[in-house]
């Protein structure tokens, strides 16, 4: 098969959440093991570091997949979903998979994948595990695609664990609560390995606590270490970093960055990696380069000033909302699409009504018509129109706007992925 027909392979025969929806996530680990098993177990064959949370946990794995790599480390990321290439959801050093590599995988184990029947996801966990195995990589950075305790990710022995930031989402998957939902991520907290929360919150601190109690894990919160001071990064009340530049400029980006240095902690004090306060420093400053991480509060271009950002959840929603008040413009413009499975009216009541809306739809069976996402919004005094094409929308609020507004791209994920030229 080519690349193309692999892809094509992929997405009609197996199930997709990302595109589908809740049909084709499956709470359950077998179908993972039986990949794992027939691959001779290439989850076993590396170091590494697994991510959980709600928002953040993408983010957290390229900074900390920066880090590593600045202090000289040969580390592979597994994340998703990717924006504009498959490929992205599995790297090493920042490069995305070959194409060819893909190809070999999937044609190597077509068999099992008749037998086994996994999902898009459970294909693509094992296909970074077997990449990451041959390619000797030193450590992978893990990210959980949704929950925890029952993702296909939760199958690996990690040197440490990391919880970011637990807001509502999948709520129909994961629970109603803030509590169960940090219940689910919890599960990937494992017998006497260490975990790092990075923000801690009222609701959610008990379960954590309880979790790590019962596997005899050490847990520590970030925010109890480290405390950003202007550029200065703080610890026990003394500098621990001076000017310090993080290039991921969302605000919320800082609470990452803390859970990221006591994961960095765990990793020196095991005694198998060591990395210095230059390396941190260099992964902070130079982190897409390095690490390949977008979409992330992306200045698009100035004059309109033109941002964009993945946010797509009620907190998530809530860190753009805050950065965008810290900015200075005269009208604000925004293009937003979303997915069938959103609370809209909970969603649609924390946007401001001063601005000008261009409904879309992202191009996935999940995306909600933008018609749809339009009349919800004018239910609330919201104003704006319908143009349900992602670039025809932007190209419609670039026409509009003058060279003193902003322009704020979002509402999804795969609104983001289908810009232009990003």
């Amino acid at each position: 098969m080519t690349y193309q027909e692999t892809l094509d392979f992929l997405y009609a025969q197996l199930p997709m959440f990302q595109r589908e929806g809740k049909s084709a996530f499956k709470k359950d680990l077998s179908n993972t093991i039986a990949l794992c098993e027939a691959l001779d177990h290439p989850e076993n064959a590396f170091k590494s570091v697994h991510v959980a949370g709600t928002n953040g946990k993408g983010s957290s794995s390229h900074i900390l997949s920066a880090v590593l790599q600045s202090a000289g480390y040969k580390v592979g990321l597994y994340t998703s979903p990717h924006l504009k290439s498959f490929t992205e959801r599995v790297k090493i050093n920042g490069q995305p998979i070959a194409e060819d590599k893909v190809v070999e995988f999937v044609g190597g184990i077509k068999m099992h994948i008749e037998e086994i029947q996994p999902s898009f996801f459970e294909l693509t966990v094992a296909m970074a595990f077997d990449h990451f195995r041959n390619e000797k990589v030193d450590i992978a950075i893990i990210e959980v695609g949704l929950g925890g305790r029952l993702d296909s990710t939760n199958v690996i022995s990690p040197e440490v664990s990391l919880i970011t930031n637990i807001g509502m989402d999948h709520m129909d998957m994961l629970g109603n609560t803030l509590e169960l939902i940090a219940g689910e991520k919890a599960g990937i907290i494992k017998a006497d390995t260490p975990v790092v929360v990075s923000q801690k919150q009222e609701e959610t601190t008990p379960v954590f606590l309880e979790k790590s109690s019962q596997e005899k894990a050490p847990i520590t919160f970030a925010e109890e270490v480290y405390q950003w001071n202007a550029s200065n990064i703080m610890k026990s009340n003394q500098i621990f970093l001076e000017d310090v530049v993080l290039e991921a400029k969302g605000n919320y980006q800082k609470h990452n960055a803390l859970g990221v240095l006591s994961i960095i902690d765990a990793l020196n004090q095991k005694g198998d990696f060591f990395i210095s306060k230059e390396a941190i420093k260099e992964g902070f400053k130079n982190l897409s380069a390095l690490s390949g991480l977008e979409g992330r509060w992306q200045t698009l271009q100035t004059a309109p000033l033109m941002i964009t950002d993945v946010g797509h959840n009620e907190d998530g929603w809530r860190f753009v909302l805050d950065q965008i008040s810290t900015l200075k413009f005269n009208k604000l413009w925004m293009v937003l699409g979303v997915v069938q499975e959103k609370d809209l009216p909970n969603m649609l009541s924390k946007l401001p009504v001063e601005a000008y809306y261009f409904y879309c739809k992202p191009n996935v069976p999940r995306g909600l018509d933008a018609s749809v996402l339009g009349e919800e919004a004018e239910k609330i005094g919201l104003k704006g129109e319908v143009i349900s094409d992602v670039n025809e929308a932007i190209q419609a609020a670039k026409e509009k706007a003058s060279e003193e507004d902003l322009i704020f791209i979002g509402g999804s994920t795969f609104v983001v992925a289908e810009i232009e030229n990003l």
